[in-house]
C-alpha cells in the first residue's frame, strides 16, 4: 500500500532528500529485484507534418501525404524502432486538424498498420481523443474503440494539461487542454477496452504541491480501478522563461518528486525517468531515486542533441544497473 496523500504532502516538503530516496529505492527493489533499467529505442513522428496537404477531404487522407509518413515510419524501423509514436506537434485541439473527422484517423491508422503489422503504434493524447469525439458525436468509449480497430495500440500519455493548471511550454503558456475528469474517462475508457495507458504528470510551471499530490491520488485510484497503466512519467518543465515567469524546478525538487511518485504509486510496475527530458546527471541520480526505466531514444541515425543508445547504457551501467531494452508497452526484449 503507497503513502497517503498527507504523507506525500510532508515528503515533497521536506528536507530529507535522502530519507525520501531511500524509501523510493526500497519501493523500487521490491518491485524490480533484477537489477535492471529498461529503454525503449522508438521515434516520435508528426503525423501533421508528414501529412501537411492532405486535409482537403476531413474523411480520407491525401494518397501522397500518406506515403510521405509511411516513408518516415519506414526509415525508422530500418534504424532500429521497434515502435512509432504519432503526435501533432503543429496540431492538436483548436487547430486545423482537430477539423479531420473520425474515417480520416481510421484511414491513417489503417494505413500505417497495413504496412508495418507487427509496429506497436502509439498515438493521440487524452486532448485530441476528447476534441475528436466531441466532433464526431461519439462517446469517449466508441472513439477510441474505432482507432482501436483501425490500428490504434496505446495512447500517448505527454498531456501537458494533466494537472489543471497553466503550463510552460518553451517561450508561450498553453492553458489546459481537457479537465483532469476528461484525462481520467479518457484512460479509464481506454482500458475498460484492454488498450494499456501511461499517466504523465508535468509538473514544475506554476502547480502547487497539493496539485502534485491530488493528480498522484487520482492516477492511483484508477490504477486501482482498471489495472491499465504500464507506467507513470514524472517530467519536469522547462526552465524559467520570459513569458511565464516561472522557475524551473530544481535538481532536488525533480528527484523528490520522483521518489514520492515511486513510493505513492506501488501500484503500477513502472516509473520513467525520460532521457530526452531530464539532464543525463539527473537521470543518473533518479536510477537511485525509484525510477527503473530511462525512457526511450530514436535511432541512432535520427539522433541530434538528444541522447544516443550508448549515452543510456552508459548511464545505467554507472548507476549499477544493467541496461535492457523494451518495447513500447514495456516488454523485455533482450539484455545488453
Amino acid at each position: 500500500m503507497g503513502i497517503s496523500r498527507k504523507e506525500a504532502l510532508d515528503c515533497l516538503r521536506s528536507d530529507d532528500l535522502i530519507g525520501i530516496g531511500m524509501e523510493a529505492d526500497a519501493v523500487r527493489r521490491r518491485l524490480h529485484p533484477e537489477g535492471v533499467v529498461s529503454y525503449a529505442i522508438e521515434c516520435a513522428i508528426d503525423y501533421a507534418t508528414a501529412m501537411d496537404g492532405g486535409t482537403d477531404d476531413a474523411n480520407h487522407p491525401n494518397i501522397g501525404c500518406a506515403h510521405r509518413l509511411f516513408d518516415e515510419i519506414g526509415e525508422t524501423i530500418d534504424l532500429g524502432s521497434t515502435g512509432v509514436r504519432l503526435v501533432s506537434g503543429v496540431g492538436g485541439p483548436g487547430s486545423q486538424w482537430k477539423d479531420c473527422g473520425m474515417a480520416w484517423f481510421e484511414g491513417m491508422l489503417r494505413g500505417v498498420r497495413q504496412r508495418f503489422p507487427s509496429l506497436w503504434i502509439e498515438g493521440l493524447s487524452a486532448s485530441e481523443i476528447v476534441a475528436l469525439a466531441a466532433g464526431s458525436g461519439l462517446d469517449l468509449r466508441q472513439t477510441i474503440a474505432r482507432l482501436g480497430d483501425a490500428g490504434l495500440d496505446s495512447i500517448a500519455g505527454d498531456d501537458a494539461a494533466s494537472l489543471g493548471a497553466a503550463v510552460s511550454l518553451g517561450n508561450r503558456v498553453a492553458q489546459p487542454q481537457c479537465s483532469l475528469d476528461e484525462w481520467l474517462a479518457v484512460h479509464r475508457a481506454a482500458h475498460g477496452l484492454g488498450m494499456p495507458t501511461v499517466a504523465t504528470m508535468h509538473f514544475g510551471a506554476g502547480n502547487a504541491q497539493e496539485q502534485r499530490v491530488a493528480f498522484l491520488e487520482a492516477v492511483r485510484l484508477l490504477q486501482e480501478e482498471t489495472g491499465g497503466f504500464t507506467a507513470f512519467i514524472p517530467r519536469s518543465l522547462p526552465s524559467r522563461n520570459a513569458d511565464s515567469g516561472w522557475d524551473g524546478p530544481t535538481a532536488v525538487e525533480q528527484l523528490k518528486t520522483l521518489a514520492v511518485a515511486r513510493v505513492f504509486l506501488d501500484n503500477i510496475q513502472n516509473i520513467q525517468l525520460s532521457a530526452a527530458a531530464q539532464e543525463l546527471k539527473v537521470l543518473q541520480m533518479g536510477l537511485r531515486f525509484g525510477a527503473n526505466d530511462a525512457g526511450s531514444v530514436a535511432p541512432s541515425a535520427n539522433a541530434t542533441s538528444q541522447p544516443t543508445e550508448e549515452d543510456l547504457r552508459r548511464i545505467i551501467r554507472d548507476a549499477g544497473f544493467q541496461p535492457v531494452q523494451r518495447d513500447t508497452p514495456y516488454r523485455i526484449l533482450f539484455l545488453n
